[in-house]
Order: structure tokens, then C-alpha cells, then sequence
């Protein structure tokens, strides 16, 4: 009998995760799929050029939830997904990340007693201030299939009482679509890019409320950074909220006079500007990633991380927001550099959450 899945996904980042899932389950005749956008986050790049670069469909639903509070979304969300549910057979829903949608669709498919499973399971930052914190632990505490990246994702769901049958190790689904994508993506032109594509650079991402709508991190980590353009030059995609904010704060002249700063990019341009960089400063959690396995030092400008093992066994490096502690730990990058990724962050994580999904639904 043919399964249907439906698949969740509400931002870029998640369709990254969600795309080699769509390409696996293509494969089989025995699976059908859905993808549902819940529109939680309304992004004008998430156009035909996006979905074409990672050679997936446009979602066959969109909710339409757009912004508003953390419980506002999450309501909708639960309202508008079980709307879907109770009107469409499903015999599974797949949620992935840790936004508002991924906690939502999930309580909305157990109380339609549809099975879930959760892809990226076990991350912790252990910080509970943090919105995704909140969704990731009651995501998994619910969720009948638990699909980790890391073998410490599942040491920590064993902690937390979660039973060892319903988690599954799986691998890193990001990785399956960076590696999918390295091709198209060394194929652009750095030239198309960056104005001194002969120089040395350090590229930078920062978009987290915690730095960018704070004063003090955000000047910090703008003071660190023009420190370090003495040495590199400074490459930006500046996302809108940390251009407003800075020209709110009174920051962006000093960003225009040291920064090359540029509009954000798909994911391919982005991708290569990544591997030909002398180092990544961001705040985002699947940068840590990609650059351990594009073996680019990373210095991550938070306080803690869902993603240790980006530390232990990658190159990522946590620096905080003092200006003091980011230089620190730039003096140190070049001793980041590692011979190996992560035991299964091979491209091969869809293969083996569908292998499990056929044994699991039949």
C-alpha cells in the first residue's frame, strides 16, 4: 500500500532539510509526499530560483500564517495544519529545525494520532530563553521517530527519558544538501560576487534578536569585526533586520567605511562564498555545519550552541559577543582546521531516514 507523507517546512533553512527528502522518497513508488509550507516566515527570495536550485517542487499547500507573536504563529499554525490533516490522509508528518511551525505541526498531528517524526532531533543549547529551546525539547517529547544528526543528540533524548526504540542516528540532512549542491555552487563566479575576489576575506552573518537588536552585543561584535578588517577584508550578506538596526543604532557608517556589505544570496552563491573563505563570523546554526565540513574556521558570536559537536569534532569556535573574546579566539582559527567530519554527515541522511520510514510504516 502507497504511504503518504507530509512533509512541514516553513522558512529557506528547512526546505534545505526537507529538499533530499523529496529527492529519496521520489525514488521509491511506494511513498507519495506533500509538502506543506506554513508560510510562517514570508521571505521574497523564496522564489522559482530557490526551489530551482534545489531541484524541489513548489509547496503543494502554502498556510499563508506570515508574522506575528511566538503564540500567534504557533496557534495558527495548529489551527490552519490541522485544518489540512483532517481534510487529507496522512499516514506520516515529518517536521524538521526548531521554528514555531516544527512544535506546531507536530501537537497537531498527535492530537489527529498521525505518527511523527522529527528530523534534527536531540539538539540542546541548554538555554531555555531561547524560543527554538523551547520547540526542540517539546518536539521530541511527543514525536514517535526521533532522527538525530549526532551521536550526542541521542545521548541527551536518553537523558531526557526519551525510550532508545523510538530514536534513530541517522546523519546530518544539511550535509546532503550541501553536498548535492557543491558542483552548482563552485561553478559561480567569485568575481559575480565580491568586489576584491583576489583578497583574503572573513564573511560574516549575523541575524539573531540577541545581537542585532541589542545595542551593546551588536556594537561589540561590529567593533571586533573592523578590528579584524585590518587583516581581511569583510564580506556581508547583511540580512534587513541588521542593516535597520544598524542604521537605528547609529552603527552603519562604521559598517559602510570597513565592510563590503551585499544583499542576501541564494543558496549556491552563498555556498561558494563560504568555501572560499579565510573564515566564517555568524550566528547561525547551520553555518557551524556547513563550515565543518567545508573545513572553514568558524567563530560562532553566541553564548551557547544547539550544535556541539561543531566544536568537539569541527571547526567551529564559541566566542561570546565581547569584542576581547571574538579577537581571541580569530587569533587561534587557522588551529581549527580538522582532517574529518562527523560520522555520518556523508550526503546519505534521506537514504537512510526513508530505508527506515519503509520498515517503520509497513
Amino acid at each position: 500500500m502507497i504511504k503518504n507523507i507530509t512533509l512541514v517546512a516553513a522558512a529557506r533553512p528547512n526546505f534545505m532539510k526537507i529538499a533530499p527528502i523529496v529527492h529519496e522518497l521520489s525514488k521509491h513508488s511506494d511513498f507519495t509526499y506533500t509538502l506543506v509550507h506554513t508560510g510562517q516566515h514570508f521571505d521574497h527570495k523564496m522564489s522559482d530560483t530557490f526551489f530551482n536550485q534545489l531541484n524541489i517542487p513548489e509547496p503543494d499547500i502554502n498556510l499563508n500564517i506570515g508574522g506575528g507573536s511566538h503564540a500567534y504563529q504557533t496557534g495558527m499554525v495548529m489551527i490552519k495544519f490541522e485544518e489540512y490533516l483532517l481534510k487529507n490522509k496522512t499516514d506520516l508528518v515529518i517536521v524538521v529545525g526548531d521554528v514555531n511551525s516544527t512544535v506546531a505541526c507536530c501537537i497537531s498531528a498527535k492530537k489527529c494520532n498521525i505518527p511523527v517524526a522529527h528530523v534534527e532531533a536531540g539538539l540542546r543549547s541548554f538555554d531555555r530563553k531561547m524560543p527554538e529551546e523551547i520547540n526542540r525539547i517539546l518536539t521530541d517529547s511527543i514525536s514517535d521517530i526521533l532522527y538525530t544528526p549526532s551521536l550526542d543528540g541521542d545521548e541527551q533524548l536518553l537523558k531526557e527519558g526519551i525510550p532508545k526504540e523510538k530514536i534513530v542516528f541517522v546523519g546530518n540532512i544539511m550535509i546532503d544538501t550541501l553536498l548535492k549542491q557543491a558542483p552548482a555552487a563552485e561553478k559561480i563566479s567569485l568575481n559575480s560576487l565580491i568586489k576584491n575576489p583576489s583578497k583574503p576575506y572573513c564573511l560574516v552573518t549575523l541575524h539573531r534578536p540577541s545581537n542585532v537588536d541589542n545595542i551593546n552585543a551588536f556594537k561589540n561584535i561590529l567593533e571586533a569585526i573592523n578590528h579584524i578588517s585590518k587583516e581581511l577584508n569583510i564580506v556581508w550578506p547583511i540580512h534587513p533586520r541588521s542593516k535597520k538596526n544598524a542604521k537605528s543604532f547609529g552603527l552603519w557608517d562604521s559598517i559602510q567605511s570597513n565592510i563590503e556589505c551585499i544583499n542576501p544570496l541564494g543558496y549556491h552563491e552563498m555556498m561558494h562564498l563560504v568555501s572560499k573563505s579565510k573564515c566564517v563570523i555568524t550566528d547561525s546554526g547551520g553555518l557551524q555545519e556547513e563550515t565543518t565540513v567545508l573545513n572553514i574556521p568558524c567563530i560562532t558570536v553566541r553564548e551557547n550552541t544547539e550544535r556541539p559537536i561543531t566544536i568537539t569534532e569541527g571547526t567551529n569556535s564559541l566566542a561570546g559577543t565581547s569584542k576581547d573574546d571574538i579577537l581571541k579566539v580569530y587569533s587561534n582559527i587557522e588551529n581549527k582546521r580538522i582532517n574529518s567530519a562527523p560520522k555520518y554527515w556523508d550526503g546519505k541522511t534521506a537514504q537512510r531516514i526513508v530505508s527506515h520510514l519503509r520498515d517503520y510504516l509497513n
